[in-house]
């Protein structure tokens, strides 16, 4: 069987995006994406919204043309070779080999969970929120940054029941950022 693993970006008041639907407040530096790279390189296929998409596709694709780091290089290469798949209603011809899915998400996703596919949705909020209110997610990766937004659009939009969640493992960053790993044990892997 597959899984979904949702990695998401949040604040410690637990908000996914910031007022006005800002995402600019993640720490995303060279020391968390490293950390998480081997583990992408794992997946089977990259999950994302279109918004998430479009900030990916903005930067990802030429950021090894003028490098800051090998590490740009690195991710910049995975970024255009790994599949993706875009939660869209609008978005046409995608590129980097990358296909949309539309109304159908449960259906799709359900059929390659049962293909045995590992999947890693990279966000976003509203993306996030369709997985969680179909139970679609098999394990949490969120990376809690440490600041305050106040407002803006909550990660979970309703109670969780947290009884059936087991914390695998935690990570500390440098930069203060924390990644807790929980998953889900009536979805434990195969």
């Amino acid at each position: 069987m597959g899984s979904v693993t949702l990695w998401m970006q949040i604040s410690l008041d637990g908000f996914a995006e910031g007022p006005d639907e800002a995402v600019h407040w993640p720490v995303v530096d060279e020391e968390i994406c490293t950390e998480y790279l081997d583990e992408l390189r794992r997946a089977d296929l990259l999950l994302c919204g279109r918004k998430t998409y479009d900030i990916m596709a903005a930067f990802w694709p030429t950021a090894d043309l003028t490098p800051v780091s090998p590490f740009y290089v690195e991710f910049a290469r995975f970024w255009r070779m790994a599949p993706k798949l875009v939660v869209s209603r609008t978005l046409r011809d995608p590129s980097w080999n990358t296909q949309v899915i539309g109304l159908d998400l449960v259906e799709e996703v359900t059929r390659r969970k049962a293909a045995g596919q590992r999947m890693v949705l990279l966000g976003g909020a509203e993306t996030a929120t369709a997985f969680l209110e179909h139970d679609l997610i098999d394990e949490f990766r969120l990376f809690v940054h440490p600041l305050l937004l106040g407002s803006g659009v909550p990660l979970f939009r309703s109670p969780v029941d947290t009884t059936g969640l087991r914390l695998l493992d935690v990570l500390t960053f440098d930069s203060a950022v924390v990644q807790m790993h929980y998953r889900q044990t009536a979805h434990a892997l195969c």
